[in-house]
């Protein structure tokens, strides 16, 4: 059987490649956080669905170069003890939910949680809130809000940074322990994505054709990571977690008002 051969609209690539260097530089400085960008992005140049799937397999591959670019010295261990049972019930509820309950509401939910921590920090003007120590009951908490969004939206990175912004980890601590989150995550939601992407005619071939910009954005936001600032580099991650949480109001918004 033949492979589908590779897109050749040059708009597509213009599109496509913006969309994954983004994905790749948030991976690469911040461990995450602009994957939320990337369905609504290439929406723009295929269908929704297939925008779903080959942003997942994007950032699957992303993880990849990301995981290698931090010292496992520099993750979280104490936080990932909790955080990782917490994430695979996430992606376990996730499932359930996208199968048969409505995700307009607790998208909602997230949205305003988000939205409310976000601005509490900036009210703050930007100085850091009081370092808190682990805490199984908000680590579990997070990383299964983590697990449930990343899951259904590619989105779970405003749960899982309103937990560790919180702890007054280093940044590149905040960055590392991210990524082995999501790389975990993303590992685990891959199948189901595959699957969907089976009746999908193109999909894959999508996926490559974008694939070589990946390594390129997540190296620029590594650069970018060690030149930043402590301070500020927390602070984009509020800007990026706030932009995330206004995405997810609004699509929720416009879906339960459209319903």
């Amino acid at each position: 059987m033949m492979l589908p051969a590779l897109p050749t609209d040059p708009v597509f690539y213009a599109v496509g490649f913006a969309a994954t260097f983004l994905m790749g530089l948030g991976k690469g400085a911040f461990g995450g956080g602009l994957a939320i960008l990337g369905i609504p992005l290439l929406a723009l140049v295929m269908d929704p669905i297939q925008a779903a799937i080959v942003t997942a397999l994007l950032v699957a591959f992303m993880d990849m170069f990301a995981l290698g670019s931090f010292p496992r010295s520099a993750w979280s261990k104490p936080d990932l003890v909790w955080l990782m049972p917490g994430l695979l019930a996430g992606l376990f509820v996730g499932f359930l939910v996208f199968e048969y309950v409505d995700r307009r509401l607790v998208a909602f939910s997230i949205a305003v949680i988000t939205l409310i921590f976000t601005a509490h920090y900036f009210a703050r003007r930007g100085k850091p809130p009081t370092a808190i120590p682990v805490s199984p009951p908000l680590a579990l908490a997070a990383s299964a809000g983590a697990g449930f969004t990343t899951y259904i939206a590619h989105a779970g990175g405003p749960p899982m940074a309103l937990y560790l912004l919180r702890r007054g980890l280093t940044k590149t601590a905040y960055a590392a322990t991210t990524i082995v989150i999501f790389t975990v995550g993303n590992l685990v939601k891959l199948p189901g994505y595959i699957w969907s992407g089976l009746g999908e005619p193109g999909v894959f071939a999508k996926a490559v054709a974008l694939s070589p910009i990946v390594p390129v954005g997540v190296l620029i936001g590594r650069r970018l990571h060690d030149r930043l600032p402590q301070q500020r580099l927390y602070s984009l991650c509020y800007v990026l977690v706030g932009l995330a949480g206004l995405k997810l109001l609004w699509d929720a918004s416009r879906a339960l008002l459209t319903a």
